[in-house]
């Protein structure tokens, strides 16, 4: 047993090899095939469980990383703190395919042809609660990984990343039902099948270019964390946003989250009135990040961005925080956190729900503002009425690991799923501008300062996943879940006649 769960620890760390920014796609296919083979040998559930909680370690363990920097490096909490919580954080998430482990385990008696149906059903239900419960954590969601070159991202637009995990979950266990029952070719058919689909449904285009493009500037100001509060060096900041507005001739410009860092109000007025003025000269509008007070005691503020230029002035207020980096959840219970993390502004209020697109340079922008990203389902509340995402971010915290590449992959599976450009205008990076299939266009070196210029196409129309969301692969995974303990009941039934 015991090697078994350093083997299986392993692959799971290896399944993050399949993640940006190594993007080797077919490797979780291994891995997981890996895992349920383990599972389909075990006897007892909690054994199953051991090696799905192994699993969530290997993997969270490799992948996530990034946040003992942002705890230690930039939030000044103490190392030995920072890798408890750290630990604690992976161990939380690897509950979940533990559980899953455990109640395959627990129905053992289901029959062979529906076993991996039920694999990827409890999977994707696991991972789907993993990204909701406790305001949700879904990083490093299993589908990701194929964005956007498996043949799997042709899915995207259909089913949106949580039916990407199904699928390459369920393909995962025929290969292990394949193994186990040599003579089994239907599963090695199934397979074929579905990758074929796969690549099909690339070639379709969902949605459909809209007006002309248009010109557009991402600007990373390369403004250290250790920096950016420090009130000597809030002058310079701004002169480095200034100019490199300046500098752009583009009708949409765009800076990343909270790239002034002051109050709205506490901004001097010639200092807007300047970029607003050259924004007008560009026919067009620039989009700028600033903490925006809703009380005279700034007791309630708002993570903002605002637009400046030929466009009347709108806004955009942060909706999902970040818990324990932009609010402190349960004051009463984790309260003490404030005072071991030295996070600026770190009790944010929530903006509306309900916002609506942007009317900027032409187009209808969405604008969701760092982790926002992160959640499909939320993206979508403003489409198919956007043309344009614009994702806004300051993945300084993430340090010089593989946080940000990862955070540019989740953005590329929300280009698929919409069928829209995606902007991603950061502090240092990734800068970058994403096509409606995925693909990075043009993108900045990261921790330099510079302004990314380019054309961006605007488009509309309605993809299946914009239309339904999480809905569907939900629905038929509960349906699956159902059939499938239906047949544990008959089959177990048959077996013991």
């Amino acid at each position: 047993m015991n090697l078994k769960i350093i083997i299986v620890f392993l692959s799971g760390a290896l399944t993050v090899l399949g993640f940006a920014p190594f993007y080797l796609f077919p490797i979780p296919f291994v891995t997981l095939a890996l895992l349920f083979y383990f599972w389909r040998k075990s006897i007892k559930p909690f054994s199953a469980a051991i090696l799905g909680f192994s699993f969530g370690m290997g993997i969270f363990g490799a992948g996530v990383t990034w946040i003992y920097v942002s705890l230690h490096d930039f939030g000044d909490m103490p190392m030995p703190l920072a890798v408890l919580a750290l630990i604690l954080l992976c161990a939380y998430l690897s509950l979940f395919p533990a559980l899953t482990g455990w109640i395959l385990v627990r129905s053992r008696t289901i029959a062979p042809s529906i076993w991996p149906w039920m694999v990827a059903s409890l999977w994707i239900i696991s991972e789907w609660l993993r990204g909701t419960l406790f305001t949700g954590f879904p990083w490093l969601a299993i589908g990701y990984s194929q964005a956007p070159y498996s043949p799997f991202s042709g899915f995207a637009p259909v089913v949106g990343v949580y039916g990407i995990s199904f699928l390459l979950v369920l393909s995962a266990a025929w290969l292990t039902s394949w193994f186990e029952q040599r003579h089994a070719w239907r599963f090695l058919c199934f397979l074929a099948g579905v990758w074929g689909l796969g690549l099909g449904l690339q070639w379709i285009n969902w949605t459909n270019p809209q007006g002309d493009p248009v010109a557009v500037s991402l600007l990373q100001g390369n403004i250290a964390q250790d920096l950016k509060w420090r009130e000597d060096h809030v002058v310079t900041t701004m002169d480095t946003y200034a100019g490199l507005i300046r500098e752009s001739n583009s009708r949409l410009i765009v800076t990343p989250e909270i790239s002034v860092p002051l109050f709205h109000e506490d901004v001097p007025i010639n200092y807007l009135s300047e970029l607003a003025a050259h924004a007008r000269a560009n026919n067009g509008d620039v989009l700028i990040g600033m903490a925006e007070s809703a009380s005279p005691d700034r007791n309630e503020y708002y993570n903002t961005m605002f637009s400046l230029g030929i466009s009347p002035e709108q806004h955009y207020r942060k909706h999902h925080l970040v818990p324990f980096g932009e609010y402190i959840p349960l004051k009463s219970v984790f309260g003490w956190i404030i005072q071991v993390l030295n996070i600026p502004l770190s009790d944010f209020s929530r903006g509306a729900l309900d916002q609506q697109p942007l009317h900027l340079a032409g187009q209808r922008v969405a604008i969701n503002i760092c982790y926002e990203d992160v959640f499909g389902e939320e993206i979508i509340r403003q489409l198919p009425r956007a043309s344009l995402l614009v994702n806004v971010s300051n993945d300084a915290w993430f340090g010089r690991s593989i946080g940000p590449r990862q955070h540019l992959q989740i953005s590329q599976m929300r280009a698929l799923e919409t069928g829209r450009y995606m902007l991603r205008a950061t502090n240092t990076g990734v800068t970058a501008i994403i096509d409606q299939r995925g693909k990075v266009l043009q993108e900045l070196e990261m921790f330099t300062t510079a302004g990314l210029h380019g054309i961006a196409q605007g488009y509309s129309g309605t993809t299946p996943y914009v239309r339904v969301g999480n809905g569907l692969v939900l629905g038929v995974a509960g349906l699956l879940l159902i059939i499938g303990w239906l047949s544990v009941f008959f089959y177990g039934k048959r077996k013991t006649l």
